[in-house]
């Protein structure tokens, strides 16, 4: 089986190239950068499926099922608010300026310190938090696949990086646009084969189906408990905002939106997109439950297995060879998606944001040789934490990472939002960058002490509010009124 794994595996890697080579010919920095914003709206909405829901979204959705029911579309629906503002308030805002990093107009708006502590941010975050989602697809594929061969799990992960480094290296933004399209539709065929299957071998109806799912509590999708993170409003408000934090001031899913023509396209693009999401999570929540019924009916002891193992185990070992083929070839196009992105995303910020390439580097040649350096440093430091993670793997640490990122965004929520809805100045801005770390460290403590302090409640994707909030209030403390800073390309 390893074997066919694999040279599927081969073939899907040869389409991507093709891919590559259609969108990368006569390519130059702009296409690099901007798409040289002719995407097709439609074609970027449908690509940002894969790029919203990574390799550990391809395995957690459906094995949290088992612990926190169907609860997790309350952030679903969260999410479609968080798009509303997304598609209306800040879109707007950044075709306005025709920005290539969306964190160019806080330099515009507030300052230098605000622009690096913006772009630094979000560098850190993503190259965590994707390299990190990257890691555990490679595990899961050396766990199950490459470890019966002895071949190690770096040989894993350089080839991987390899693959995302050599696809994405000249044709940039406008490449991963189109080989998003391939891979969204991998991964949802292979959501949907593996739904199909199950019902078959189940021999069930979906109405039976369903009533086993409720029988068993999980359809339940309002949890009224206030104290659990599960809770309905906190699930519902933190979808919102982490949906606003982590899309509309994240400069990789921004930056594909930035490539649509129009800021007309990039709204349909948006409203689509939020559509297509909600519908393909709740086959996630769907596929979950019939996951765990078909374990029951199997015998498979569920008991003490992490949750986000129960679809890889029930894929190899239970559900047949093409179902463990398309298994992997869904979680691999999860994982690219999410990668891909990252790599000329980061690029972007750390050209425009840290080196300031279009102010600083005269001639258009020179410019593509440090954007090349630039993806090419990208890749080592992404590489760089994956391997790390291998050599030190166990949960608490990727819990604790996977942590980290998380908090860089509320600093950023708070930023723009002292931006977007004040007219004031920081008087003191080299504060700004000491508040972006000491504030999310309080709401961490918070957080991790609420039960004591705050009669037995527990922080869920709230804490994401808490957090920007704060920011956003001790940004006030430090302004005074005045006329907004101006510049030629970020005047607000």
């Amino acid at each position: 089986m390893q074997i066919l794994i694999f040279t599927f595996f081969v073939i899907y890697t040869i389409l991507l190239f093709l891919i590559t080579w259609l969108t990368s010919r006569k390519a130059n920095n702009q296409t690099y950068f901007t798409g040289n914003r002719k995407s097709p709206w439609f074609i970027v909405a449908y690509g940002m499926i894969g790029s919203s829901l990574s390799g550990v979204t391809f395995m957690s959705v459906p094995g949290d099922v088992a612990t926190t029911s169907f609860t997790y579309f309350c952030v679903v629906l969260g999410y479609i608010l968080g798009y509303l503002a997304v598609a209306f308030l800040l879109l707007p805002l950044y075709y306005r300026l025709r920005l290539t990093s969306i964190y160019e107009y806080l330099n515009g708006r507030i300052g230098n310190e605000a622009h690096k502590t913006g772009s630094i941010l979000f560098i850190i975050s993503r190259l965590l938090g994707s390299a990190l989602r990257m890691y555990l697809v490679i595990y899961v594929l050396h766990i199950f696949i490459f470890s019966n061969w002895g071949i190690p799990i770096w040989v894993t992960a350089v080839v991987m990086i390899a693959i995302i480094l050599l696809y994405t290296f000249q044709g940039g933004l406008k490449t991963v646009v189109w080989t998003d399209t391939l891979q969204t539709t991998f991964m949802i065929i292979a959501l949907v084969i593996t739904i199909v299957v199950i019902f078959k071998d189940m021999h069930i109806d979906f109405g039976s189906l369903w009533h086993n799912m409720e029988q068993q509590g999980l359809t339940k999708i309002f949890d009224t408990d206030w104290r659990k993170p599960t809770f309905y409003l906190k699930q519902v408000l933190g979808g919102m905002f982490i949906t606003i934090a982590m899309t509309g001031l994240d400069q990789d899913m921004m930056q594909k939106n930035l490539s649509c023509k129009s800021l007309k396209d990039a709204r349909k693009n948006m409203l689509s997109f939020t559509g297509i999401l909600v519908f393909v999570n709740a086959l996630f929540l769907l596929l979950g439950g019939m996951l765990i019924l078909y374990a029951q009916q199997k015998g498979v002891n569920l008991a003490g297995m992490p949750t986000d193992r129960i679809y890889p185990e029930l894929a190899f070992h239970y559900l047949g060879t093409f179902v463990s083929i398309v298994f992997v070839i869904g979680l691999i196009s999860a994982g690219y998606s999410s990668a891909d992105g990252t790599f000329t995303a980061l690029t972007t910020s750390i050209c425009y944001d840290i080196i300031h390439i279009e102010k600083r580097v005269s001639t258009d040649r020179r410019q593509l040789w440090v954007r090349r350096c630039v993806h090419f440093g990208i890749s080592l430091l992404f590489l760089a934490v994956i391997l790390i993670a291998a050599q030190y793997h166990n949960d608490a640490l990727i819990r604790i990472i996977f942590m980290v990122a998380g908090y860089t965004y509320g600093p950023l929520l708070g930023l723009f939002a002292f931006g977007m809805f004040t007219k004031r100045q920081v008087r003191h801005p080299a504060l700004i960058p000491l508040l972006s770390v000491v504030i999310p460290l309080l709401c961490w403590l918070l957080s991790h002490y609420s039960e004591q302090l705050l009669w037995g409640y527990k922080f869920g994707f709230e804490i994401l509010i808490l957090n920007g909030g704060l920011q956003f209030l001790m940004l006030l403390a430090i302004s005074r009124k005045g006329d907004i800073i101006e510049d030629k390309k970020t005047k607000v």
